[in-house]
């Protein structure tokens, strides 16, 4: 089976407005040229767009998307300086997944107390890990803002005791620190 024809979620990009990706991932095969090149086209489409104006589009015109009218659609959200952009397949519903980008805002945004732009660029690493909480290879697999939480809640109790140095400095905001609910 193709992988591609799977694939719900095909690219997630958190750019900011200057056109500056801060979190790039595809789940589809692409060059590093492509995915270069999606992201500059992507932005160029959504850059254009008013905040008044639909949170959806086509992605037809896209030169390494294309294919078919409607088989792949951009959705995302505006959120202060970051366009939080989901490529995915044409059959996905386009509330549904503004509904999960909201999800991965709020869960961002309780993880590090009001997320900025500053957060997905010294810590991507624990930005992906949010994400695989949510989505992997292209299928969500949480939506629940809660289980997420509560999965990095663990995460970090786990990297506390697994790191006694950090219970000897009294360091226990090791992984993102403390949050409550």
């Amino acid at each position: 089976v193709n992988r591609n024809e799977n694939t719900m979620i095909k690219a997630i990009m958190i750019v900011n407005t200057s056109g500056k990706a801060r979190l790039v991932k595809f789940y589809e095969r692409k060059t590093e040229s492509q995915q270069q090149a999606l992201i500059r086209e992507v932005y160029a489409l959504i850059s254009k767009r008013t905040d008044v104006m639909c949170n959806f589009l086509e992605a037809d015109k896209l030169e390494h998307w294309g294919g078919k009218t409607g088989d792949t659609k951009i959705i995302y959200r505006h959120y202060a300086t970051l366009y939080f952009i989901f490529v995915v397949d044409g059959s996905e519903s386009e509330l549904g997944i503004l509904d999960l980008i909201q999800t991965f805002v709020e869960t961002l945004d309780k993880c590090f107390r009001n997320v900025c732009e500053l957060d997905l660029v010294f810590h991507v690493d624990k930005v992906h890990y949010i994400l695989d909480e949510t989505i992997m290879g292209g299928m969500v697999l949480e939506t629940r803002l809660a289980e997420i939480t509560d999965v990095i809640a663990q995460q970090r109790k786990q990297e506390a005791s697994d790191n006694p140095m950090s219970a000897a400095k009294g360091d226990f905001k090791n992984f993102f620190g403390e949050f409550g609910r």
